[in-house]
């Protein structure tokens, strides 16, 4: 995730400084939070946001207790940490500092209506049917609804849009938004679907016409959830548009788009502390299943390089099926991986978001490496995958016959080097040895 990558080098910058002492002193602590100050300031987040988080942060870590604890720097860490998560709108425990997201709401009659909202470039129409397809996996009957009748091909983009993600589309043409939105919850009531997704018209910038209609069309379905699709790109720009559209409309939650563009990442840090709302989803690229439920704690802990392996091992669930992760450890356990298997990981690690993004979820890693600076090549994946697919499948299952005149020949099937082929051959073996290491470990296991 190109987000926030830039603050957490800096904040581990920071504390790997404060690492160097046994013991801290006041003045070291008060010099690393004017640091830290700083890196939030240039990562974009609101100024009254960072110095509120900062006074937080000061407070709780020049207290006697941490001055005199045994570890200070890790405790300042710690609280560093808890009030990320508070910031983003977590809670933290007071024994285990766990903090959950805010789930979507549903009405006890259906169907639930969710109305969505947002400026002209967004991403809303696509959030609409990613969230369709992320409702329906959970086993929801979801209708989209098209009330954007104003922008050129909005209705066929969500039309195309639901047929990728599986999802029925509403629509009327160019009629009356808040016409179409009334009768979209009824044909859903009439057809059985429990949940109506309502997609509204943007605008290039906030305007009267617009907030008018959204209220009329909030009026009319009475929707369970208010959600405000704000491009986290824009900054504090974000911020401001939220916080707008909320003393209209009184949204429920946010919904951040291009989590992996290159931004600073301010916006998700103000949003939660400016518009008092929480950030219930973030879309992390442009797939339809790039959709994650927003956790305060998880992205504290990607901020400050601890990883994420709860939301690694979710991926990896929904990557691969359980039944193809029993027969992966099988031939794990058996010592009978082969180059096909070895392929198969890599589209695994594909599905999963890319090796980037794997690296980047695992602890340790975004600090001690610059992921985004990394030599990984992801059309290296395709070379690989070339590589196999000119052997024969004999060699595929026991790569230790290929010799010399084999090897010339694969690399000019798969229009590579000799040294490639070499090099995937050695990378196998490492793999192997790695994954044998590994079997007992269930964290690994499927990916």
């Amino acid at each position: 995730m190109a987000l926030f990558s830039g603050l957490s080098e800096k904040l581990n910058h920071v504390f790997s400084k404060l690492t160097k002492h046994g013991r801290l002193t006041e003045l070291e602590i008060k010099t690393a939070m004017r640091e830290v100050r700083i890196a939030l300031l240039e990562a974009d987040v609101n100024i009254s946001v960072v110095k509120d988080f900062v006074s937080r942060v000061s407070e709780r870590a020049v207290g006697q207790e941490i001055l005199k604890s045994l570890s200070p720097t890790q405790q300042v860490i710690k609280i560093v940490n808890e009030e990320l998560i508070v910031l983003m709108g977590g809670t933290v425990g007071k024994q285990e500092g766990i903090a959950t997201g805010s789930k979507l709401n549903f009405a006890p009659n259906p169907p639930t209506v969710i109305m969505m909202a947002g400026l002209q470039g967004a991403g809303k129409t696509t959030l609409v049917g990613k969230l369709g397809m992320m409702l329906k996996k959970q086993g929801r009957k979801p209708l989209l609804v098209a009330c954007d009748v104003y922008r050129p091909a909005a209705i066929n983009q969500l039309k195309v849009v639901g047929e990728k993600a599986g999802c029925t589309v509403f629509e009327k043409g160019q009629g009356n938004p808040v016409k179409i939105a009334k009768e979209g919850v009824a044909y859903a009531k009439s057809y059985g679907f429990d949940t109506v997704i309502v997609d509204t018209a943007g605008r290039l910038q906030i305007d009267e016409q617009l907030m008018k209609e959204l209220e009329d069309i909030k009026a009319e379905v009475n929707p369970t959830e208010i959600l405000l699709v704000v491009d986290s790109m824009t900054g504090q720009v974000a911020v401001e548009v939220a916080d707008t559209f909320n003393k209209r409309l009184e949204v429920s939650g946010l919904v951040l788009t291009k989590l992996d563009g290159d931004t600073r990442g301010g916006a998700t840090l103000s949003m939660k502390a400016v518009t008092g709302k929480p950030i219930k989803f973030c879309s992390v690229g442009e797939k339809l299943g790039d959709l994650e439920p927003f956790y305060p704690d998880r992205m504290a802990n990607r901020i400050l390089g601890m990883g994420d392996v709860l939301s690694l091992i979710e991926k990896a669930q929904d990557a691969v099926t359980e039944e193809q992760a029993k027969k992966m450890e099988k031939k794990f356990r058996e010592n009978s991986f082969t180059l096909d298997d070895y392929l198969t990981q890599f589209e695994t690690m594909k599905k999963m978001g890319g090796i980037k993004d794997v690296l980047a979820m695992l602890p340790g890693m975004g600090s001690k490496f610059k992921i985004n600076d990394a030599d990984i090549d992801e059309k290296k994946i395709a070379r690989t995958k070339a590589i196999i697919q000119s052997m024969t499948m004999y060699e595929r299952e026991n790569p230790s016959v290929i010799n010399s005149s084999r090897k010339n020949r694969i690399a000019k099937g798969s229009g590579t080097s000799v040294q490639e082929v070499n090099r995937l051959l050695k990378q196998f073996e490492q793999t192997k040895l790695m994954m044998k290491q590994m079997k007992n470990n269930r964290m690994f296991r499927g990916f």
